[in-house]
């Protein structure tokens, strides 16, 4: 597949898509959204990918919308642009399969947003993470105002928001709002060997398990434990399960 602003590479069962406009920091346009919507509709019916990293080529993830490109936009034309970025927010969120946030250099503004919309977020020590939408009269976009609660509580997140200072990789860690902040030199490696660990796992256990994830804030706690019951049987009684429980077996018999 060929894609004008980003890579797009699987093996091992793990998509990656590499944000490619580095001589503009990966700042995002609408071709850019429209690119990532393709790739993750390709890997949503790809049955032997089990996940996604979503990282930047060169020195940052993304510095966030490109203000070049936006500063000349009509109305119309910035709703149509944001309403790509909220569609394909959207979709990475609601995502079936576990995605990663390789997050290296930059990661401002709605790239910071792409990385609070994955799974799980890995940084760069040295990574700059922060939203200055409110220093250049903005707003905050990708579902951030609720993402960056729930990792980090109103309180901080509105710290984070209001003041538009940007933190690095190992405070985003020491607040949570990262899983894990390494060298950079082993950023990639790391988010890599996470999603080997996940792609060994049962792909319907976690597509059943995160699902329920989502509804854990939006419904009532006894609609949610009647989804746990019924995920639960949809999964044991799957040719898979059946087939783990007959390896089991016959470890325990050697």
């Amino acid at each position: 597949m060929e894609f004008e602003c980003i890579i797009y590479e699987k093996s091992e069962g793990i998509a990656t898509i590499s944000l490619n406009r580095p001589k503009v920091l990966n700042a995002m346009n609408k071709q850019l959204w429209l690119d990532m919507q393709t790739a993750f509709d390709d890997v949503a019916g790809d049955t032997d990918t089990k996940s996604i990293i979503i990282t930047g080529q060169g020195r940052a993830f993304s510095t966030g919308a490109d203000l070049k490109e936006s500063k000349d936009r009509s109305p119309e034309a910035y709703r149509d642009y944001l309403e790509e970025l909220q569609a394909a927010s959207k979709k990475i969120i609601e995502f079936e399969k576990p995605t990663i946030a390789a997050i290296n250099g930059y990661a401002l503004g709605s790239g910071y947003e792409l990385a609070l919309a994955c799974d799980i977020r890995i940084a760069a020590e040295d990574a700059q993470i922060g939203s200055p939408e409110a220093r250049v009269t903005s707003s905050v976009t990708g579902g951030a105002m609720r993402l960056v609660q729930d990792l980090i509580g109103p309180g901080k997140a509105k710290e984070l928001l209001f003041t538009a200072q940007n933190i690095d990789g190992r405070e985003a860690e020491r607040i949570g709002l990262v899983n894990r902040a390494v060298p950079a030199e082993k950023l990639m490696a790391t988010a890599r060997e996470m999603a080997l660990q996940i792609a060994r796992n049962s792909s319907f256990s976690i597509k059943m398990i995160k699902k329920g994830l989502q509804m854990a804030g939006e419904v009532s706690l006894d609609a949610l434990m009647d989804f746990e019951t019924e995920a639960c049987l949809a999964c044991v009684f799957t040719k898979e399960r059946q087939d783990s429980l007959t390896r089991f077996a016959e470890r325990e018999k050697k």
